[in-house]
């Protein structure tokens, strides 16, 4: 069965700028999960569950409200506090699945289109090893067959090597044969941070997750480990610290209006 859910394999980049340079570049995979095919795909697809155990697994805990079945349903609800109407949605969510149990996922980008395929808004859901998330809710006007670039200030404590003072720039490419996220993290003083993820489209089915386990073996404890190695280096480099402060509410959202957004281009 052709599924519109697909695999994008490709390669997570992050560049420092300051006060000390710093680059990790390691390989990785994220799953595209059309939010109605998963029931399908829980059926259909070997190796791989929504909200039950399986070598790869979609859990709604991990996403949203964390409330299992509602997921498109939490994004409906976000969409329609902020006032964006869209006709007979499609969610699209690129996120990392969990192996053999065990996920982190740093940012979740939900693409929501209308019935004609029109991309109309994009939700930015950023999450940090205290158990948080925040979620950016940003429209998306006009033709998003371009590069689009939404920007945002920062509302959720994440790396305790940057401060809280900073603003997003996204440049996204919604998914296709390819997929592009791209975050230029600026302070006040200018940029600070780059971190992207690039990939391209295979299939979806049993043979091809199971071919990405061999290739990725325990993907997300690497994520998981890379970052506090990364986290260790840049403690020798003395790069500053900043103190978590626990978030106002565990899960949070923010609507950006197109007024401080920058539609496709």
């Amino acid at each position: 069965m052709s599924w519109t859910s697909a695999i994008y394999a490709g390669e997570v980049v992050h560049k420092r700028h300051k006060p000390k340079a710093h680059t990790l570049r390691y390989r990785v995979f994220s799953l595209l999960v059309d939010l109605d095919e998963l029931p399908a795909l829980d059926r259909s697809v070997r190796f791989f569950g929504h909200n039950r155990r399986a070598l790869f697994s979609v859990h709604d805990a991990d996403h949203g409200n964390g409330k299992p079945g509602e997921l498109k349903r939490w994004v409906a609800s976000l969409l329609g506090d902020a006032g964006i109407v869209v006709d007979g949605m499609r969610v699209r969510m690129l996120c990392y699945p969990r192996i053999l149990g065990y996920v982190f996922n740093p940012l979740t980008v939900y693409f929501c289109e209308d019935e004609t395929g029109q991309l109309k808004a994009i939700l930015y859901e950023v999450c940090n090893t205290f158990h948080e998330r925040h979620t950016y809710i940003i429209p998306v006007d006009g033709d998003a067959s371009g590069a689009i670039r939404h920007e945002c200030a920062k509302e959720l404590y994440v790396s305790p090597f940057v401060p809280m003072d900073c603003q997003y720039r996204f440049r996204i490419i919604a998914p296709d044969d390819k997929v592009h996220v791209a975050i230029n993290e600026s302070d006040p003083e200018g940029p600070l941070l780059y971190a992207a993820f690039s990939g391209e489209r295979q299939t979806l089915s049993g043979a091809a997750l199971f071919k990405a386990f061999l290739t990725y073996p325990l993907m997300t404890l690497k994520i998981m480990g890379a970052i506090h190695w990364e986290a260790l280096l840049l403690w020798a480099k003395g790069v500053p610290v900043y103190r978590h402060n626990k978030a106002a509410a565990a899960v949070a959202s923010s609507f950006i209006p197109q007024s401080t957004a920058t539609g496709s281009k």
